[in-house]
């Protein structure tokens, strides 16, 4: 029996000692945060009928009911509602045992959690998304929810042009993510530093979004090697992310061109210094100007927000998703709101 059923029972029991019979106790959630978890309007219909005040009802009700070691609190709020705070060890005990109400209908849910990025180790962060999200997908899971959950690497795009650009120069290579890790740190800096290696780096960016296919070969040998490492993690924390899960960036590749036709012929784009971009009015930089959101780079290469736009569709037409869920930090917002 879940909670809600419980507290029906036990209400309407007191409800009927209160002089009340036959009259429901109508439990559902809570309104408000502020008025617990549960809330039962039972005694404001059956005060009318019996032409008392609803909340000295409501009083005598909770004076008559039984709910030791289900309720943490519970008092009459407003015009006669009964308020009720389940107690934490009977919170606990009905999750321990199933005994939750499937509000989920079998809706569809797609909960976006973990997405490190590849060709290094996970950090803290990561670990962080991974976490809450598995949390989520399972509370979502367990009120009857159908949830998918997608892991959206970041296995795609500059990092990977920087880190096959070096690798060609300096003719290394590894199946150990540690070296990985130290050949992309050693990348990166060259990138900052070197304008001529930059340049390269951007080049197998397009020559990997383009299909090259010696490009394309080495890079899915890193990303094997990298998703290796990300399942012993989650396999050792126990969370349900599984192979099947992941669908990253270059999962899109093949929608970004699809995505920027949509976007100029609903007249969104606007080319500027050769690269295509989008200029919504309410985000503005400190400048005060509207600030571009570059849809496509001027060198051809795309950015998140052509990727994430892709998998919005994926997930809300393919999947069929009613709600989209995402783990991500707040430093992410603005991008989502742009979104």
């Amino acid at each position: 029996m879940n909670l809600r059923t419980l507290l029906g029972e036990r209400l309407q029991a007191a409800l009927r000692n209160a002089g009340a019979a036959d009259a429901p106790a109508i439990v559902g959630p809570a309104t408000r945060p502020e008025f617990g978890d549960y809330q039962a309007n039972g005694a404001l219909a059956a005060a009318k009928r019996l032409g008392t005040k609803p909340r000295d009802l409501a009083a005598r009700v909770i004076e008559a009911a039984d709910l030791s070691g289900i309720a943490a609190r519970c008092e009459v709020t407003g015009p006669g509602f009964i308020s009720l705070t389940i107690a934490d060890d009977c919170l606990s005990e009905a999750l321990a045992d199933g005994r939750v109400e499937p509000v989920g209908g079998g809706e569809r849910v797609v909960v976006d959690y973990s997405h490190p990025n590849l060709a290094k180790e996970m950090q803290v962060h990561h670990l962080r998304s991974t976490i809450i999200g598995d949390a989520v997908a399972r509370v979502l899971d367990a009120l009857g929810y159908d949830v998918i959950p997608q892991n959206h690497v970041g296995d795609w795009g500059t990092q990977f042009g920087r880190l096959v650009a070096h690798l060609n120069d300096t003719g290394e290579d590894s199946e150990a993510l540690g070296d990985l890790e130290r050949f992309y740190t050693e990348a990166s800096a060259r990138f900052a530093s070197d304008a001529a290696f930059a340049d390269r780096a951007r080049q197998v960016v397009v020559d990997l979004q383009g299909g090259d296919p010696g490009t394309l070969e080495r890079w899915r040998r890193y990303i094997d090697i990298s998703m290796s490492h990300c399942q012993t993690v989650y396999d050792r924390l126990r969370v349900g992310l599984k192979p099947e899960h992941v669908r990253g960036e270059s999962a899109y590749n093949d929608d970004l061109d699809g995505i920027v036709a949509d976007l100029t012929a609903k007249g969104l784009i606007t080319e500027s210094d050769g690269a295509l971009c989008a200029f919504l009015p309410e985000f503005k930089g400190k400048d005060g100007k509207v600030a571009p959101i570059i849809v496509r780079k001027s060198d051809g290469g795309y950015l998140y927000h052509s990727t994430d736009l892709a998998a919005v569709r994926y997930r809300t037409g393919t999947l069929r998703a009613k709600r989209v869920l995402y783990v991500v930090d707040a430093r992410q917002s603005l991008h989502f709101k742009q979104l």
